[in-house]
């Protein structure tokens, strides 16, 4: 049984998950169908690494990720991980990089089932146009999150 806490960060309140031994989600509203609210030590070194992020201290994470989704969903969140600290791509290169040309819909759509935010940044894919778009955090942390990355990487 995934076991879950809640945290308030800047970017609202947060659920993270664990279930054997792995981060399952880092969610806004996705509450799991069953769970037990326990606050384990992976969720806590979650959180920690979460607050080093937000405060500029962490570039990367350094957890056991086990997101549950199809095998085309967990492509997408494999080449998601892959994209640098600060740096966007657009859902086309997505779709190149999963060997789907064709597929930036599938990749929206599998960026938007994204169960572990942040941690496997789909805040980092914007339009081919360079504009902001779709974020199931709300546009308003999207935008907070990339210009957090963009002040601290030039530090």
């Amino acid at each position: 049984m995934e076991k879950i806490f809640f945290y308030d960060t800047p970017v609202g309140k947060l659920i993270i998950g664990e279930e054997n031994g792995s981060i399952t989600r880092v969610s806004w509203t996705q509450l799991p169908a069953s769970y037990l609210q326990e606050e384990t030590e992976l969720i806590l070194k979650c959180k920690q690494q979460l607050e080093e992020y937000f405060a500029g201290k962490r570039k990367s994470f350094d957890l056991p990720l086990a997101p549950k989704g199809t095998e085309f969903q967990q492509k997408v969140w494999s080449a998601l991980q892959e994209i640098p600290y600060g740096e966007v791509r657009c859902y086309q290169d997505i779709a190149v990089a999963v060997d789907h040309p064709k597929g930036c819909q599938a990749v929206g759509g599998a960026n938007g089932k994204n169960p572990i935010a942040i941690l496997i940044p789909c805040h980092r894919v914007i339009g081919k146009n360079g504009k902001l778009v779709g974020y199931a955090g709300g546009m308003e942390n999207k935008k907070f999150l990339l210009e957090l990355e963009n002040v601290h990487l030039r530090k």
